[in-house]
């Protein structure tokens, strides 16, 4: 069986959460936030290793994580970087496309992935290249300017709320990234971005059940519940 590496993305600047707050390191339950997706990818009989990322003072406490819930496929903790493509960059410097043959991004502050949301994103890779997590939009979408004046609205019918994990073809992703990725000039704000960028097939994977990303106080209770911690 070909080879999985999971990235975990946990270096992210928090500025929604409040000044000086790490919200993938805060509580959820009895575990840290990173420690949820973690330990999905862990029991995900698809992934063979884990590269997690996070900020240089969150080396410690990751190697903590890694002891306390007995992440056996952590392999590796590296130091991300300013932006989130800077952070993919770092962990991407450590995978040799012919030992892996599909990598998987996730952002951690996504705790409620499934084992069963990676297999299936692993399974649309296998077979078309690539696998992307989506929800189908279910409310009006509405483009406005600065002025908040509505100027048009979308069909919502080919929208989709795009999230992770996001899988591709090793050796396609680590090219997109060493030639896009880079560019200090254009941000890009997912993997799938910078696949399309490199002119690559994005293909998604339809998902219904909640897999909620953790961006303001709020979000952890939301998060609690839909994990069942209450």
């Amino acid at each position: 069986m070909a080879k999985v590496t999971a990235i975990v993305l946990a270096s992210g600047k928090a500025t929604r959460m409040g000044s000086g707050l790490d919200k993938c390191f805060l509580s959820l339950g009895a575990k840290p936030v990173v420690a949820w997706s973690l330990l999905a990818f862990e029991a995900c009989k698809d992934v063979n290793s884990i590269i997690l990322v996070v900020r240089k003072d969150q080396v410690a406490a990751a190697r903590g994580l890694q002891m306390m819930f007995g992440i056996k496929k952590l392999k590796a903790i590296v130091v991300g970087g300013r932006r989130r493509q800077d952070s993919v960059q770092a962990a991407l410097k450590g995978i040799a496309p012919y030992e892996t043959q599909f990598i998987v991004v996730h952002d951690a502050a996504r705790p409620c992935v499934t084992p069963a949301l990676i297999s299936e994103t692993l399974k649309s890779a296998r077979k078309f290249g690539s696998g992307v997590a989506a929800m189908p939009m279910v409310d009006t979408v509405k483009v406005a300017e600065k002025d908040l004046i509505v100027t048009s609205t979308p069909d919502r019918s080919t929208l989709w709320a795009v999230q992770t994990p996001q899988t591709f073809e090793s050796k396609k992703l680590i090219e997109a990234y060493n030639t896009f990725g880079t560019d200090k000039t254009v941000t890009y704000t997912d993997d799938a971005s910078v696949m399309e960028a490199a002119g690559e097939t994005v293909r998604l994977v339809k998902w219904t059940e909640p897999n909620i990303k953790i961006t303001t106080p709020i979000d952890l209770t939301i998060a609690a519940a839909l994990l069942k911690l209450n």
